[in-house]
């Protein structure tokens, strides 16, 4: 696999409550709010199923707020009092701040996911209290929840090889981004970098959901089956078991290059390495080269490069550029 997905900050709880208070005051007490406001609203309402829980859940608290002062209004028919709009913004501030930091409290006593990660070049597995088995490649934030039966992971970044422990009534599901990946009783592998995404079933099935329905539907995936995604495209190859067999060669510390292009090649040798391999020129990255190699030793597959290709290679602090 190649590529990468956009490395993108989770929405935190926090986020998104304090985002949709901000919403929530704007639309009840601004005297600016408009048809492009109330679109916009809805498009960050649409984004998000936990978006609009907390904007809705926010409401009510609102409007049980204003249904209050209302009764109070009655009983004080006699000595009606208006309440300046600055004195009632500040108001309405206030029970928003309030219900944030219920939100906040609640929040903070639920069960936070267990983060796992990688640094560059590290390779790590870890068993689930259910007996799934999780490996991370390189570079890779994963955060695991498990509460009340159910089971969620979200690749923030990085690659992980997933062999579930299958569950038909509580699934396992993995996140990343917008897209889902559920799990039907299989193992496979999820990749999300900087502009790419790329799930490939190995054996078993999983559900995979693209995020944007109106665009692609879901998909039952079998042995073999791949997704493959970037901000434009969404292909769905095959591939055999010996391409996906060479793929997870990571799991075993090692890259296998059948013919590939050296741009690609120098690309997965980045990922593992602080120092970084160069190609000078487009020429040069189409030339092909094969081997199997550590993702640790970059240094072997540049000199294989200089003494079958014959290419120069010139070496800096951080990087080495491999030219005509």
């Amino acid at each position: 696999m190649s590529g990468a997905s956009e490395i993108q900050l989770p929405e935190t709880s926090e986020d998104i409550e304090a985002r949709a208070a901000e919403w929530l005051v704007a639309r009840r007490v601004r005297d600016d709010w408009d048809a492009g406001k109330e679109a916009e609203l809805d498009a960050w309402l649409e984004a998000s199923p936990l978006r609009r829980v907390a904007y809705l859940r926010l409401e009510g608290a609102w409007g049980r707020t204003h249904r209050l002062r209302a009764l109070h209004q009655l009983e004080d028919a006699e000595r009606p009092v208006k309440m300046p709009l600055a004195a009632l913004k500040g108001a309405a501030a206030a029970v928003v701040v309030a219900i944030i930091g219920a939100a906040a409290a609640l929040y903070a006593l639920q069960p936070r996911a267990q983060t796992y990660a990688t640094a560059v070049g590290e390779h790590r597995s870890f068993i689930l209290a259910d007996g799934s088995h999780i490996e991370l490649n390189t570079d890779t934030v994963l955060r695991v929840l498990v509460r009340n039966g159910q089971r969620t992971a979200w690749l923030d970044h990085g690659e992980a090889f997933f062999q579930v422990k299958h569950d038909a009534v509580n699934p396992f599901v993995v996140m990343a981004g917008n897209r889902r990946i559920t799990d039907l009783g299989t193992k496979f592998v999820v990749r999300r970098d900087l502009n790419r995404f790329e799930v490939d079933v190995v054996e078993g099935r999983v559900r995979f959901d693209a995020g944007d329905a109106h665009v692609h539907r879901p998909a039952l995936l079998l042995p073999g089956d791949a997704v493959i995604a970037n901000a434009d495209s969404l292909s769905m190859p095959k591939k055999s078991a010996e391409t996906l067999a060479k793929e997870l060669g990571w799991r075993r510390g090692v890259l296998i290059f059948d013919a590939t292009p050296l741009a690609d090649a120098a690309a997965e040798f980045n990922r593992y390495n602080n120092n970084k391999i160069v190609i000078a020129d487009k020429e040069t990255a189409r030339l092909s080269l094969g081997g199997t190699f550590r993702t640790s030793d970059g240094e072997a597959f540049v000199r294989l490069a200089q003494e079958v290709l014959g290419l120069r290679v010139r070496h800096f602090d951080n990087e080495t550029v491999i030219s005509r």
